[in-house]
């Protein structure tokens, strides 16, 4: 009971500090640079109804600075020698592979509960999140401190999910807000004017997909020896070499980078099975739905009917459809595979 009414009260203290957008651009305290930022924001809000078919309704259309770095924070835990992540089931959102708490100290606390008890824990900032069209979710000042690009993606990505969500199928929900947030950029850096966006999307891209690669890599090493006969001793010191390895590696990656530091604190801390578990190919649908989408001729609208009518399927009859539409598709356009909500998809 005390989970739920933090979750309670942290969304309604939400919504209370919301204002909306005119009013937080025409008030004299405002800062110039949020100024600006409101301004894309709203146009990517717009553009997203008008051009994407996404619903136009009051998210995204008020403001609540909250004041910290985060809006929740994620607790996701394995076991001391898996990868497997624990679940929790709620209600609305079905069974998740995290709990997450509006006060970091909720976070921490219940982390070290689970420490206690043998688990491998991983606490992480999420900078947004969607309600599923149950509140008119604000834009937060949590994720407007981003380049103009990743709010962009955001507003879709999120948006998204008040289209199309299946309880338990984190992959299709995610697969198919990743692929609505891909076209969307697609279609919004198209237009004239957006040349140095669009080149820092592409890098940012570019990055993930970098840093996925990078982690999936060494989880998948973590799963091999885990699942082998050895004794745990062995086991153990197999992850302390595999993690180091892993921390290496990055910094090799990081120099490619030209020294770009956004995934430095991911890795300034003590690596362990959760924190590279909480890094999910959440994107392993989106060849299936882009293939979807081409089959209905790039019409979003039509898209969406066709998405919906598929998430009424039973799961194994869903994700057998969508294994079709993958082997029946081309090589996807370079996509990078999106972070888990560990760091805000």
């Amino acid at each position: 009971m005390g989970y739920y009414l933090q979750s309670a009260g942290g969304q309604f203290e939400i919504l209370r500090l919301a204002r909306p957008v005119p009013e937080v651009m025409a008030d004299s305290a405002t800062a110039p640079e949020l100024r600006v930022r409101l301004q894309v924001a709203q146009e990517a809000r717009e553009f997203a109804s008008r051009d994407l078919a996404l619903p136009d309704n009051r998210s995204y259309r008020s403001y609540a600075d909250l004041g910290r770095p985060f809006v929740v924070w994620n607790v996701f835990a394995t076991g001391e020698l898996s990868t497997r992540l624990e679940e929790w089931c709620f209600p609305v959102a079905g069974c998740v592979s995290y709990r997450g708490y509006f006060a970091k100290a909720d976070a921490d606390a219940y982390g070290e509960e689970l420490r206690a008890r043998g688990y491998d824990v991983f606490v992480s900032g999420v900078p947004a999140y969607s309600t599923l069209g149950w509140f008119d979710d604000p834009l937060l000042s949590t994720f407007l401190r981003y380049p103009d690009a990743e709010v962009v993606r955001i507003i879709f990505h999120e948006l998204a999910h008040q289209v199309v969500y299946v309880t338990d199928d984190s992959v299709f929900n995610e697969s198919f807000a990743t692929t609505v947030e891909l076209e969307g950029m697609r279609r919004w850096l198209e237009r004239a004017g957006y040349r140095d966006q669009q080149s820092a999307y592409g890098g940012m891209q570019e990055r993930k997909r970098q840093f996925m690669d990078l982690v999936l890599k060494y989880r998948s090493q973590l799963e091999e020896i885990y699942s082998s006969s050895s004794p745990d001793p062995e086991k153990r010191a197999g992850k302390r070499r595999i993690l180091e390895k892993l921390r290496a590696e990055y910094a090799g990656l990081k120099a490619a980078w030209g020294g770009y530091p956004g995934y430095d604190r991911w890795f300034g801390q003590d690596l362990g099975n959760a924190q590279l578990a909480s890094v999910a190919a959440y994107t392993e649908r989106v060849p299936a739905f882009q293939a979807l989408l081409a089959r209905d001729g790039g019409d979003l609208a039509r898209f969406y009917q066709s998405v919906a009518q598929m998430a009424r399927l039973p799961k194994t009859e869903r994700d057998a459809r969508l294994a079709e539409l993958a082997a029946g598709s081309p090589s996807p356009a370079a996509a990078a595979p999106a972070i888990s909500r560990a760091a805000g998809s």
